[in-house]
């Protein structure tokens, strides 16, 4: 699963969408007290994002572990939380992982930011609308290709729950 990041909401919506799952994530977050100690109980991949070609050797090896254990594997390409209306660069793990395993990619877009901003305590009334692609087959493609089509998929559906 390769989702935008805009807000918290969507790593709550994602547990239910998709259970189970383990995401990808700074191992930083499992410093925190009380929240990052159950997160640890979560079979997440925590990488180390100053380690590039560690970080991905760890994604590739531990992704293909959780997705042989039946998991969903959440990736947010952009590496972090993009406020909504902009576009961050998106990185390469997922569909390199995608790619090296086989495993199709369901992309996500929301529009969620709108509501529950990046960084902002106060949340707004509204809907969120989220849309989930097709499965994006990967099996004898490259990654650059799939990244490139998940990131139009993403970007064009955002553009469309803007309107």
């Amino acid at each position: 699963v390769l989702c935008k990041h805009q807000s918290a909401w969507e790593t709550l919506a994602l547990q239910v969408i998709f259970p189970p799952q383990a995401w990808v994530l700074k191992r930083e977050l499992l410093w925190l007290p009380f929240f990052g100690w159950g997160l640890a109980m979560t079979s997440p991949i925590a990488i180390d994002r100053s380690d590039g070609k560690g970080a991905m050797k760890q994604l590739l090896k531990k992704g293909k572990e959780r997705l042989a254990q039946g998991f969903y594997v959440v990736i947010f390409p952009e590496g972090t939380r993009v406020p909504y209306g902009q576009r961050g660069k998106y990185k390469i793990g997922g569909a390199l992982l995608a790619a090296s395993s086989g495993t199709p990619v369901v992309p996500v877009a929301h529009n969620a930011g709108r509501l529950w901003g990046r960084n902002a305590f106060s949340k707004h009334p509204g809907v969120v609308t989220m849309s989930v692609g097709k499965p994006i087959v990967t099996q004898g493609r490259k990654a650059d290709e799939i990244n490139a089509e998940v990131e139009a998929w993403i970007e064009n559906e955002i553009r469309q729950l803007a309107h």
